[in-house]
């Protein structure tokens, strides 16, 4: 078997697609990538289909040894560099080869709130229901339904990746998105004051501690209901923003729960979910409400920019491994 060695774990990796829409109604949460847009690029890097799962890393990266002839990896969702020790620094948006007996060290990710790591072929893993993505709470998917521990074997589809030109991403502008984040406003807003949806709209927010997969519970102006904060239970989406009783809303991310009995007082768009996964802990957020046909327009637009730099990747500049140069004698170590 071919795989890569967990040496160290990191800090709740999983691995991650694009996660199961198609089973809500038996009560099962989408999950899958909280960066989706990050997920497409890093497959596309490797040559991958987009939904092929990848490793999503939150705060902490792992440490991999490769155990298999070779291995062809890439990073997206941020600027932080890999690192292989003894050859040096890769930068993330372009693609490396690894051979057997390397490592690769992603350490802490300092710019953002996940990064997905893609390797050529994907992982060897069952599936549920349909998908590899990984529910921890429901012990779901992944690898054994949990994140990441030291002593791990990711089992490879691909056991040896064929020597070719690297690739990389044009321009990681995406990364550089910015402005309030588009909502539009409801289903129940009716359920909140005039007040309230003035101050969503006006006022900043910002991510407190309590956020993880699930969601991320918002610091700001407390939100006040009209009468009671409980409803029938209805079906949530994910960037649904459902506020309970004590009056701070919380963003509803890829392991929200089928259904809630709060109400949603507006609803982040599809386009700017990516937006989300993006954000940590102490990141200030501003919201601006945008019709149902804004919404749409901006999700293709959203797929058009994906497409075209997917279809813009260019040839990567020489990566000089140190440690091959070495082995292959091919520098004296003479300054």
């Amino acid at each position: 078997m071919t795989f890569l060695a967990v040496i160290e774990p990191g800090a709740g990796v999983t691995v991650q697609d694009l996660g199961r829409p198609h089973v809500q109604h038996l009560g099962v949460p989408v999950s899958g990538a909280l960066d989706p847009v990050a997920l497409r690029l890093a497959n596309a890097l490797v040559g991958n289909a987009a939904s092929v799962a990848a490793l999503e890393v939150r705060l902490v990266g792992p440490t991999l040894e490769v155990a298999a002839p070779s291995v062809r990896l890439a990073l997206a969702g941020t600027r932080t560099p890999l690192d292989i020790p003894g050859a040096g620094p890769v930068p993330a948006h372009r693609s490396i080869r690894l051979v057997q007996g390397q490592r690769v060290r992603l350490g802490a990710i300092t710019d953002g709130g996940s990064a997905l790591l893609a390797v050529e072929g994907g992982f060897d893993l069952p599936r549920a229901y349909g998908s590899h993505a990984t529910y921890v709470r429901g012990g779901i998917g992944g690898l054994r339904g949990r994140t990441l521990r030291a002593g791990d074997r990711l089992p490879l589809c691909t056991g040896a990746s064929a020597v070719r030109g690297e690739v990389q991403l044009h321009s990681d502008s995406y990364l550089d998105a910015s402005g309030p984040v588009r909502i539009v406003i409801g289903p129940q807003q009716d359920h909140f004051t005039r007040q309230s949806l003035e101050w969503l709209l006006t006022q900043p927010y910002r991510i407190s501690n309590d956020a993880d997969r699930m969601g991320m519970r918002l610091d700001g102006l407390v939100l006040d209901h009209r009468a009671g904060h409980d409803i029938v239970s209805d079906g949530i989406v994910t960037g649904a923003i459902q506020v309970p009783g004590n009056g701070r809303p919380i963003i509803l991310l890829a392991d929200h729960q089928t259904t809630g009995g709060y109400p949603k007082i507006a609803t982040v768009i599809s386009a700017d979910v990516p937006r989300l996964g993006r954000l940590r802990p102490g990141d200030e957020i501003r919201f601006t409400a945008v019709t149902v046909a804004e919404a749409e327009a901006a999700r293709a637009d959203l797929e058009a920019t994906v497409e075209r730099n997917i279809a813009s990747l260019t040839p990567a500049g020489a990566w000089l491994d140190r440690t091959a140069l070495y082995r292959e004698n091919l520098i004296s170590g003479v300054t």
